[in-house]
């Protein structure tokens, strides 16, 4: 076992292209760390809808350059088997470790099929490259980029010619072509004969950043930003200059690109400490608000002053107040959001007679609701203009809360006061998450596991009105590996992570409010009920 296991790790290392990788692998063959080589040589990191995420290093459990080069091999080899025997693949990429390589050898290998390649200019945020795709008419996109994730991760984003990420069964299909790429040495990889894109597609993306916008609003909202040491910092800079808000105050600190993430222990806004800087900053500069990108900057997350100090609003929050504020523009079109995500936003369509979708999660499924006009998810997306990026866009979601906040600010309100009258008016929706990280990921098909075979029948309290296995699909959904459990005021869905090593649990309470001096008390008792939920759900899954 341990003579196949060296023999598989030496012909990958006689075929890899990257010396950093090289030098890895080589140390653990000499050492013979047997260990360390079956985790790396295991299997192969799996392509998916997500496209591919995973830890930087050598072996195919890794990324590294040989990995991405078999997966654009693989998607070229998918293309011109859909006919797309010339069509152009448009390529960004992020500021981590190695995102310039993968996109580099992403085009060598699209020009070495015969397909033509287009790399954006430099470190964009990702929904340029989503927005790029429909503008230059491309047959597909990549975006090299691991979002949110710690700074040892990267990854590899698949969009089609629609301008969506690929959803089943292209997924499978491209896997299979991964699969049957046998050598680095059968993929042709010329040295050069694909373009650099000039700001072209960066100015064509920004003046389309005013279909977000009402024209004539107010635009006096005042901002912190930051863009958590990533990408959104220019492109978030000069739409705000472009739609006449005040220049963002910017987080110092963690402004410009750094692939290390320095001051963050991961770069997500939704994690402890992550947005430390940025209260910081706000108490300093007393803004209306305070924005956040993660480091791609298709995700937006706000604070706000609550009392005497900021606090992050949560992703279903932002997520009702941009609803509210397009029905309050008079839009038309389907409002859809995924299912783990607050069902405020259906009530919130129902009373606006606005048809409404929910869709498993990713925006791979929200983006593809025909008619879109609006969607969004829990985990801080929100596409804002389908017509221009059919994808969760922090740039446009920036703007239109800020939007928001402005004509709040002019009638001296807040976006707290908003979403009281949202609580009054439709109930209080209360939303939390149960999300445990693990290192072993048995850990987290043994809880699902155990839900299946044991499943609790109340959780605090409250008797269990309907369990429903998702993985049977349902008459609206396809099936996906999640649990969902409606009680009498309250829902909880349990999942695996798509995108990382964790167990997540979406708790939803509704608690009816007849005016705003009762909202105190409907507060303490929606926390009440979650705390309750969380710790019983815990318990019956065993984490």
């Amino acid at each position: 076992m341990h003579d196949d296991l060296l023999a598989r790790a030496q012909a990958w290392l006689a075929e890899d292209p990257d010396a950093d990788t090289r030098a890895e692998l080589a140390a653990l063959i000499d050492a013979k760390d047997v260990t360390e080589l079956a985790e790396r040589f295991g299997g192969t990191l799996q392509f998916g809808t997500a496209g591919l995420r995973g830890e930087l290093g050598a072996g195919p459990m890794r990324m590294n350059r040989s990995v991405v080069i078999r997966a654009a091999a693989g998607l070229a080899a998918y293309l011109k088997k859909q006919g797309h025997t010339t069509g152009l693949v448009v390529i960004g990429y992020d500021a981590r470790h190695k995102s310039e390589d993968f996109a580099r050898d992403t085009a060598a290998v699209m020009t070495g099929a015969g397909l033509r390649a287009a790399v954006l200019p430099r470190p964009l945020p990702t929904p340029v490259l989503a927005f790029a795709i429909r503008h230059l008419g491309a047959v597909a996109g990549v975006e090299v980029t691991a979002s949110h994730n710690p700074p040892r991760d990267n990854g590899y984003k698949v969009y089609l010619g629609d301008g969506s990420q690929i959803v089943p069964p292209a997924d499978a299909e491209i896997a299979a072509e991964i699969d049957a790429v046998r050598s680095l040495n059968d993929v042709p990889r010329p040295t050069a004969g694909w373009e650099t894109l000039d700001d072209g597609v960066l100015d064509a993306y920004l003046a389309r950043t005013d279909a977000a916008l009402a024209p004539g609003s107010p635009r006096t909202a005042r901002t912190v930003y930051t863009a958590m040491h990533g990408v959104g910092k220019d492109t978030l800079l000069a739409a705000f200059a472009r739609a006449g808000f005040p220049e963002p105050v910017l987080v110092a600190e963690q402004a410009d690109p750094d692939p290390d993430f320095p001051t963050v222990a991961f770069p997500n806004p939704e994690e402890p400490g992550a947005m430390d800087l940025a209260f910081a900053k706000a108490r300093e500069t007393e803004p209306d608000l305070i924005i956040a990108n993660d480091p791609d900057a298709d995700r937006c997350a706000a604070a706000v002053k609550d009392g005497a100090d900021w606090r992050m609003l949560r992703g279903d929050e932002v997520g009702a107040l941009l609803a509210a504020h397009l029905v309050s523009r008079g839009v038309q079109g389907t409002f859809a959001e995924s299912i783990v995500s607050s069902s405020l936003l259906g009530r919130i369509a129902e009373k606006a007679g606005l048809p409404y979708e929910e869709t498993l999660t990713g925006f791979k499924w929200i983006a593809r609701v025909e008619g879109l006009r609006y969607g969004y998810e829990e985990a801080l997306g929100y596409c804002v203009d389908p017509d221009g990026v059919r994808d969760k866009d922090g740039i446009t979601a920036a703007l239109l809360i800020t939007e928001l906040a402005s004509r709040l600010k002019a009638g001296n309100r807040t976006l707290l006061d908003l979403l009281d009258d949202l609580a009054v008016e439709h109930g209080l929706h209360a939303t939390d998450q149960l999300s445990v990280r693990v290192e072993d990921l048995s850990v987290i098909a043994n809880a699902m596991r155990r839900l299946r075979e044991q499943p609790p029948t109340r959780l605090a309290g409250l008797a269990i009105t309907k369990a429903e296995d998702l993985t049977q699909g349902t008459e609206k959904l396809p099936p996906t590996d999640g649990l969902r459990y409606t009680l009498d005021g309250a829902r909880v869905i349990v999942r695996p992570s798509g995108t990382e090593p964790k167990l997540k649990c979406y708790l939803e309470v509704v608690v009816p409010v007849a005016t705003h001096a009762g909202l105190p008390a409907a507060r303490a008792k929606a926390a009440q009920l979650l705390a309750a939920i969380k710790r019983d759900l815990s318990a019956a899954a065993g984490i």
